[in-house]
């Protein structure tokens, strides 16, 4: 599910986020929230490739953390390399990500 956020369009990674979600990237954008993701992503979905790597899974009750490291490439763009970590809760069984944070590595 976390790969396929990466890889796929702002829409289909709308549909897996929680209403209020925050999510906080590299300066700029820093801390965005609710619409304001969905403006950023708009711009900036459908990586080419993934790589994850030392991926983690902390999970209490129906919240589920996880971490991981990435390298990330697409088209006309730099190759990504961060530190990552997304919230999960499970609602009525089903994942929505309430956070997810980047943190570029070089």
């Amino acid at each position: 599910m976390e790969e396929h956020f990466w890889t796929s369009d702002a829409d289909n990674a709308r549909a897996t986020t929680a209403t209020n979600a925050v999510m906080i990237f590299p300066y700029p954008p820093g801390i965005l929230q609710g619409d304001q993701i969905w403006t950023h992503l708009r711009q900036r979905t459908g990586w080419r490739s993934v790589v994850m790597a030392e991926r983690r899974v902390t999970r209490s009750g129906d919240l589920a953390i996880l971490t991981y490291r990435v390298s990330a490439e697409k088209a006309d763009v730099p190759i990504l390399r961060a530190l990552c970590a997304s919230t999960y809760l499970n609602d009525d069984d089903r994942w929505l990500r309430l956070s997810h944070q980047q943190t570029t590595v070089t």
